[in-house]
């Protein structure tokens, strides 16, 4: 008798457990999970049995695309997915309970949401896109995809713009929980997570990703999670609209020193260069921000290209006022020796300078050439002439030299301006090559 009570005793509880057994549908677990009905304590209550237990959270950021880097507002751009990890202590099974269930997903809405924000967050709501689906593992885990367009602000330093490399942080912290609550930490380690958002990346636009780095810290008593993201510009497109036309411009303006044409060409050829310049400016200007602290290379580059021209500017001016006085410092020497043969002559000949006499009695002043003297007087004339001749040769044979040396001299000062103009603009662009750093960049 008892032993046919044992039996009975057995078959039930084989009874019972196939009957658990053969439970494989999801109504069952909820059942089990005390999810089949409203409970609003898993929405509102932070998932844990003791209240000292410190509930972890963990983070993955994935980069998906560089949509856009502004460097006037300091704000970056990107496309991002976040998957975020927490246990939770009530919702745990036995997957062989459930023939083998080990996961399941419920709304978002029925289960406690860690709420986590970005401190450098800029964009607008309407961005975040966050699944309305969570799934569970029989072990609590609870896992969570939010894709989220960021707009983030970032600190910029421009100093080596365009071979400039940013480094921005997204920091993700609880918005109410301290760090004895809640503590955020990375499930993934950073280089990994660099390598798949280099294979999973879209678009970059003129960016290009280089690292991606996690830090753990604790501020104003809350957990932080930051990622560091590094960014390095592409400068092909500044190299090709910016630094090679100042280059070739820079150029121009030394190739000036050897044309043929006259000053006022020569001056109107380094205006039009400068005006150029000036137009690169322009351009660089609405590019930078107005908000830089230190100037950077490049707009250090772009000035001293336009105050060396300025200065050859200035030199081509002097140079033609230079030749110019030395000109007139040689028409001045030969009309000063001019005047005073014409003098010397008038105190030589007095009745020639007595023109009204002579007018008014020509015969008087010039008696008629007779045989007899006709021929001692006209050589008497000739040889006053050729003596008066030979001193105005000689004087203009002076000025010219006075004005030859002027013009030696203009020549002398012109080459070595040449020679410290060309050794200036080769030094300064070896100087903007060190400010760069390009051979790092190249290496």
């Amino acid at each position: 008798m008892a032993s046919l009570r044992t039996l009975t005793l057995l078959a039930l509880a084989a009874g019972f457990s196939c009957s658990r057994a053969s439970d494989c549908s999801y109504f069952g677990l909820l059942n089990h999970l005390n999810m089949d009905t409203a409970n609003t304590a898993l929405g509102i209550l932070r998932p844990v049995k003791n209240w000292t237990t410190t509930t972890l959270v963990q983070l993955d950021m994935i980069l998906n695309g560089i949509l856009d880097v502004n460097e006037k507002f300091q704000t970056v751009t990107n496309h991002i997915w976040i998957n975020m990890f927490w246990i939770n202590e009530f919702l745990t099974w036995n997957s062989s309970e459930f023939c083998g269930m080990n996961m399941l997903t419920v709304p978002s809405s029925m289960l406690w949401i860690p709420d986590i924000i970005i401190y450098e967050d800029a964009s607008d709501c309407s961005d975040s896109k966050q699944d309305p689906l969570v799934t569970v593992d029989p072990n609590g885990l609870v896992r969570m995809r939010t894709r989220l367009m960021l707009t983030y602000s970032c600190k910029f330093n421009l100093y080596r713009f365009p071979f400039d490399t940013q480094t921005c942080n997204i920091t993700f912290l609880s918005l109410n929980y301290d760090d004895s609550v809640l503590k955020l930490g990375s499930v993934t380690n950073a280089s990994i997570l660099t390598e798949v958002s280099e294979h999973v990346m879209l678009t970059e636009g003129e960016w290009k990703l280089t690292n991606i780095e996690s830090i753990t810290s604790t501020a104003t008593q809350k957990s932080q999670l930051i990622y560091r993201v590094s960014l390095q510009r592409k400068p092909f497109l500044y190299i090709i609209n910016l630094i090679l036309p100042l280059l070739f411009l820079l150029f121009l303006d030394v190739a000036s020193f050897f044309l043929c044409e006259s000053s006022s060409e020569k001056v109107g050829f380094k205006v039009t260069i400068l005006l150029s310049i000036f137009v690169l400016l322009l351009i660089l200007k609405d590019i930078l921000p107005s908000t830089e602290e230190a100037l950077p290379v490049m707009a250090i580059y772009c000035v001293s290209v336009f105050t060396l021209v300025w200065i050859n500017v200035l030199e081509t001016m002097l140079m033609s006022f230079l030749n110019g006085l030395s000109c007139c410092v040689g028409e001045e020497a030969n009309a000063s020796e001019v005047f005073k043969v014409k003098t010397q002559l008038q105190a030589d000949n007095p009745k020639e300078s007595t023109g009204d006499a002579g007018a008014a009695n020509p015969e008087a002043s010039n008696p008629p050439l007779g045989p007899p003297d006709g021929g001692g007087l006209l050589k008497r004339i000739l040889g006053k002439e050729k003596a008066a001749l030979k001193p105005s040769e000689r004087q203009e044979e002076d000025a010219g030299r006075t004005g030859c040396r002027w013009l030696r001299l203009v020549k002398i000062f012109d080459n070595v301006f040449f020679v410290l103009y060309f050794t200036t603009v080769v030094i300064s662009q070896v100087f903007m090559f060190m400010l760069w750093n390009i051979p790092d960049l190249l290496g």
